[in-house]
């Protein structure tokens, strides 16, 4: 009997193991990590025709650059109204190199995001010594600067009524259709949040949260508090280009409204609405943003006022985005932190 006992025993407090190990995957992201590569190896078998592998696409873009923001707003604890000038940027050199200079696809695309990121380093310094409304009012006048440009431009842009982008070419190979495009922007959207991830498990990571809790104390601890703002802002710069970049050739046609502020607007809402200093929220807000309009289509006279209360509703029950108070509420978070220090799930 008390070796009974004993066995019951430990197989209880092996199974409360496992399940607080399981918490911790989660709560760490490897767990969604797997989810999402299963969930998009199989999402295909579902996708009836062209149109759905058009709204797929473009929710995987979104979530590439809402994690990419939401590496300098919930992380780093920053703001930026911006960023759809630096996703501009990749899609209009892309278009402007093949089409014009009949560069390859992949030289376009890396010309893009080193062009992003230079803009991004240039004028990180002086904007980021601003903090709150003013260096939110810095991040978007860099954006309708951006806009601008594209917009009087017409040469070279092709002004208000857009330019279209040949097919992505390397080496003789020519990607077109858009089963193919899903596959590439899977695969960018799997690489991000891995980075993402990764990045918030570094010694770079923690002081980023360490900045975003406090930047006095951060800088008192000895954190280069000005050039890690600089970094992460040209990182996700970076990032919102090169899925700039590949939105141009996957939908063969750019306009300047993915410049435009509400562009920006929608990215930062994406990130708020689905956590932030969450890399999963930032992906779950994206497909909201993205699928709401399409639920609300008929009713477009209702559209923008179903469209806000929705947003805002979210914003008052749960305040801190969908993903962490839905994780805290089914006691995912609590279970990951109630591990011991050693043994556990890093």
């Amino acid at each position: 009997m008390n070796i009974g006992r004993h066995l019951a025993g430990r197989s209880a407090a092996g199974g409360r193991t496992a399940g607080r190990r399981f918490a911790a995957a989660v709560a760490s992201g490897d767990a969604g990590l797997v989810a999402l590569i299963i969930g998009a190896a199989l999402l295909p078998l579902v996708l009836a025709n062209g149109y759905y592998y058009d709204i797929v696409m473009r929710i995987g873009l979104s979530a590439v650059v809402a994690i990419g923001l939401n590496l300098f707003i919930g992380y780093a604890g920053q703001i930026s109204l911006g960023h759809a000038g630096f996703f501009a940027i990749g899609a209009y050199a892309s278009a402007i190199l093949t089409s014009r200079y009949h560069l390859p696809g992949i030289v376009a695309l890396a010309i893009g995001a080193a062009a992003a990121g230079l803009v991004a380093f240039i004028v990180a310094r002086p904007i980021l010594r601003l903090s709150g409304h003013y260096l939110a009012m810095a991040t978007l006048g860099l954006g309708i600067i951006i806009s601008i440009v594209i917009n009087r431009e017409v040469a070279i842009t092709g002004g208000p009524d857009g330019i279209a982008v040949p097919a992505f070419r390397l080496f003789g190979w020519r990607l077109h259709g858009l089963q193919n495009w899903y596959w590439i922007v899977a695969a960018l959207l799997v690489v991000t949040v891995w980075l993402s991830l990764n990045l918030m498990r570094s010694a770079f990571g923690r002081g980023l949260r360490a900045l975003a809790d406090s930047e006095t104390a951060a800088a008192t601890a000895g954190l280069d508090t000005a050039g890690m703002k600089a970094r992460i802002f040209v990182l996700s710069a970076v990032i919102a280009a090169v899925a700039g970049s590949v939105f141009a050739h996957a939908e063969g046609f750019i306009t300047p409204d993915e410049a435009g502020f509400l562009r920006s607007v929608e990215f930062v809402t994406m990130v708020v609405v689905g956590g932030q200093a969450s890399t999963f929220g930032a992906v779950l807000g994206a497909a909201i943003l993205t699928l709401l309009p399409q639920f609300l289509a008929g009713f477009q006279q209702w559209h923008d006022f179903l469209f806000g209360i929705i947003l805002v509703s979210t914003m008052i029950f749960l305040p801190r985005g969908l993903v962490p108070t839905l994780g805290l509420r089914l006691g995912w978070l609590r279970a990951a932190t109630a591990l011991p220090e050693r043994g556990g799930v890093p």
